[in-house]
C-alpha cells in the first residue's frame, strides 16, 4: 500500500468522491453535510491524499489547516471504497493526516462527524479523540459530534 497526496481530480478519485457524497445524503439531510467542495481539496491550505494498492485507489482523506489562535487542523474527508474496508485503510489515512499536521506544527486536530456513523465515531475515539463542542463556522446540529485530538510534536 502506499498513501500519497493527490494534486488533481482524476476519474478514480472523483468517483470515490462521488461514493462518500452519495453515502452521506443517504444518512443526513443536506443542511447537515459538511464535505468540501471537489475543486477545494486541491487548495494550498488542504493535505488531501490517496491510498493505493499498486494502482487501485482504496481510500482518501484530506485536512484544512486553520491559522487562527491556536492553530488547528480539521478533518474534511476519510472514505474508503467499501471493497478495501477492513484493512485498516482508514488508520493508515489519519495516521498520514496526523502526521501531516505534526510537520508542520500544527497540534490539534479536529473533526465533524455524524451520529449515523458509529463505525466512524469509534475509530476516531479508539484514535484518542474526545467529543467537544462546536468549533469554526459550525452551528449545533443534532446530527453532528465534534471531536478533538492533541498530537504530540516530539
Amino acid at each position: 500500500m502506499n498513501v500519497k497526496p493527490i494534486t488533481s481530480i482524476s476519474k478514480d478519485v472523483e468517483v470515490l468522491l462521488q461514493q462518500s457524497r452519495q453515502y452521506m445524503a443517504e444518512l443526513y439531510p443536506a443542511d447537515s453535510i459538511h464535505q468540501e467542495d471537489t475543486g477545494r481539496l486541491l487548495e494550498p491550505d488542504v493535505y488531501f491524499i490517496g491510498v493505493y494498492l499498486e494502482r487501485a485507489l482504496m481510500g482518501v482523506g484530506a485536512v484544512k489547516k486553520f491559522d487562527s489562535s491556536p492553530r488547528y487542523g480539521e478533518i474534511k474527508n476519510l472514505f474508503v471504497d467499501p471493497e478495501y474496508r477492513g484493512r485498516g485503510l482508514s488508520r493508515l489515512i489519519m495516521d498520514a493526516l496526523e502526521q501531516h499536521l505534526v510537520d508542520q506544527q500544527i497540534t490539534i486536530c479536529r473533526l465533524e462527524t455524524g451520529v449515523s456513523q458509529p463505525e466512524s465515531i469509534s475509530l476516531y475515539r479508539s484514535l484518542g479523540y474526545h467529543e467537544r463542542t462546536s468549533f469554526g463556522g459550525y452551528k449545533l446540529d443534532p446530527l453532528s459530534i465534534f471531536m478533538q485530538k492533541n498530537l504530540d510534536t516530539d
